[in-house]
């Protein structure tokens, strides 16, 4: 794993106007992931085939989705550093993993992404670390993605909602609306 200073310093090198869809990940069950090479994105259901709208939110009243984290979207650049290959990715539980920036700075709050031919919106929830990714990838990896500076970079991801329904593959552009 790179160390803070090293990752910060890659992360700083991605692309932060066009970037690149990397990995897309379906959750259809409790602990499952399928990779995909094309994924529907809806406005009401999420990542079509991924268990969103079935599990719930421990962060709702009521135990309903919650509608800021229909997507979670991490840097492929993260993900290498903290899971190493590619086929460890999925384990971070992410649905769409990124070359390009997805820190605050870049995209704040309510920024609209275009994702292939969906859009997504930025939200202002907080993607946190939790017991399952420090039980996959390490509590080294938690203090990391949890610090000030791994927060603010998006270390650990960024939740969204879909804003308008589409299809991502990978390969294809993400990039904020206007760029």
């Amino acid at each position: 794993m790179l160390t803070g200073d090293e990752l910060e310093e890659d992360l700083r090198e991605a692309p932060t106007r066009i970037g690149t869809v990397r990995l897309i990940v379906r959750r259809p069950a409790v602990n499952e992931r399928e990779v995909m090479t094309e994924a529907q994105l809806d406005v009401g259901e999420g990542l079509v085939g991924d268990t969103w709208r079935v599990r719930g939110s421990s962060s709702t009243l009521d135990g309903s989705p919650h509608p800021e984290a229909q997507i979670t979207v991490m840097s492929a650049r993260a993900a290498a550093a903290i899971a190493g290959d590619v086929e460890r990715w999925p384990l971070a539980g992410d649905q769409l993993y990124v070359d390009f920036d997805i820190s605050e700075q870049n995209l704040p709050a309510g920024t609209r992404v275009l994702v292939g031919d969906a859009e997504i919106e930025v939200s202002a929830k907080p993607h946190t670390g939790c017991a399952k990714f420090s039980a996959r990838f390490g509590k080294d990896a938690l203090r990391l993605v949890s610090t000030p500076t791994g927060r603010a970079l998006r270390l650990r991801g960024m939740n969204a909602r879909v804003t308008k329904s589409g299809t991502v593959r990978v390969g294809d552009r993400i990039a904020p609306v206007g760029s």
